[in-house]
């Protein structure tokens, strides 16, 4: 019977500490380039780029923010309008029929 050294099986790798490290952050990195490049941000304006779309995002979450503040303010005074309205003819304030 043949040993697994004859048989061309992979032999454990012993690394320093320091070389692992050093091999992760390379793949690390190695990584995050492949992605930005897969997001099209492979250029140096990335940073950039990804602070734009945070700031544009932000002014979006602010608008919508705005528009829901805007549209109760609106359905409040409306509802309040209809009651001094109904109100005022209630007491007959408004002239109406008798």
């Amino acid at each position: 019977m043949e040993n697994a050294q004859e048989l061309g099986s992979p032999q454990p790798i012993t690394l320093r500490p320091e070389d692992l490290d050093d091999l992760l952050t390379r793949a690390a990195e190695r990584g995050a380039e492949r992605c930005l490049a897969h997001l099209g941000l492979e250029n140096g304006h990335a940073a950039r780029d990804i602070r734009e779309l945070r700031d544009l995002l932000e002014a979006w979450r602010e608008a919508r923010h705005t528009a829901w503040q805007t549209i109760i303010k609106v359905a409040t005074t409306g509802l309040l309008a209809v009651i001094l309205v109904g109100a005022a003819i209630k007491l007959k304030l408004m002239g109406g029929t008798q």
